[in-house]
This record gives C-alpha cells, structure tokens and sequence, in this order.
C-alpha cells in the first residue's frame, strides 16, 4: 500500500486550516534555524481537530496514521500544552486543539559523554529534537500501579515532554550511580551537574 493512500493529509482528505498557516512557519523557521516561538502566540482558538498523539509517539489525523515524517516533524514544532493542560497546535492566526493519550514525545537515544559529576546526557526523541538533561530540562520518574512500574519522562522545552523509551531507560539504569538517602538508598545519573533520580534499588 502506498504512503499516498494510508496518508489522509496526503490523498485529499479535508486538510485541517491549521495548514493555512504551516507554511509561513516553516519559512521562518527554514531562514533562521529556530523553532517557532509558540509560547508569544496568543491567535483565537479555532476549536478541536480530529488529531490525536498516541501513548507511542505515533500521530493521527481522522484516525490514520500520519505517515510523512516531515509533516509530524513539523506539526511537532508548532505544538503547546496550555496551563489547563491541554495540547494545542498554534500558529500566529490561529490554535486547534488536539489529543495527547500520554505525553506527546519519545525520548529514543541517549548519548553519554564524561563520567560522574562531569557526565553530559544527550537525548534525542522521535521527532528529531536534541535535548541535553540538566536543569532546564529535567528527568523525572513516576511510579504506578501496585509493582511501582517506573514511568520515566524528560523535559523538552516549553510545558512539552517526551517518555523516555523502555531500552533509553535500561541505559540511564546502567549509567546510574547509587547514593545514600537519610532513609534507604537512590539510583540516579548525573548530567549537566544535576543528579536525575530514578528510584530505590531496594524492594
């Protein structure tokens, strides 16, 4: 099957209007190598688009794969999480609202570079963004359901963050350093000078 069929913003199904405006972002962006600053935009909110970030990272749009890797790229610069926690795509003219079933990121590689103290963690997620942890952009752990199933996320920019893949975790793990608490003890890993923790060795 070709990707001009699986591909509604491809084939001709009714394009969302928030297309009017990609083009003028993606011209800025190409001419001054920057994402777009989503974050002063403040058009009308034009209502809800049947597009949805799946808990994998994959997007859809009229429940079909997006399969254009470019245009996921794209819409991915142009995306924000408002303060009700809601995500949103925005252009100057105009903002739709969108599904997010968990974060809209996946955090897929990490590079480490130095050791200890002096290590340098450089992720890099589905939609191509590179993200060095530290302390503008934090790694945190959550832990749920009975098993305390470790849910680890990383800070991409804005409110936006990107879960961190089962095989990057298993890295950090291998990375990470234990240190003593006042009540048991931590694993963590260290980049730009923060330590990161990533939970309890213990039971």
């Amino acid at each position: 099957m070709s990707s001009s069929t699986q591909d509604p913003l491809h084939w001709g199904a009714p394009a969302p209007d928030i297309l009017r405006g990609l083009a003028d972002v993606q011209a800025e962006a190409a001419h001054t190598h920057k994402l777009p600053p989503v974050e002063k935009w403040n058009p009308p909110f034009c209502g809800d688009l049947d597009m949805r970030i799946a808990a994998d990272g994959s997007w859809f749009y009229l429940g079909t794969p997006i399969g254009r890797p470019g245009l996921v790229r794209l819409f991915s610069t142009i995306l924000r999480r408002e303060a009700d926690g809601s995500y949103v795509l925005v252009t100057p003219v105009e903002k739709v609202g969108i599904k997010v079933d968990d974060v809209p990121f996946i955090a897929v590689r990490v590079d480490a570079s130095g050791e200890g103290q002096a290590q340098t963690l450089q992720f890099t997620t589905n939609v191509g963004d590179s993200v060095t942890a530290g302390s503008a952009h934090k790694v945190r752990v959550e832990f749920r359901g009975p098993a305390r199933e470790p849910r680890p996320y990383l800070h991409v920019r804005g409110a936006l963050e990107a879960r961190i893949a089962r095989p990057v975790f298993y890295e950090l793990v291998n990375l990470s350093k234990e240190r003593a608490l006042p009540v048991g003890r931590e694993l963590g890993v260290w980049s730009g000078a923060e330590f990161f923790s990533l939970g309890s060795p213990d039971p």
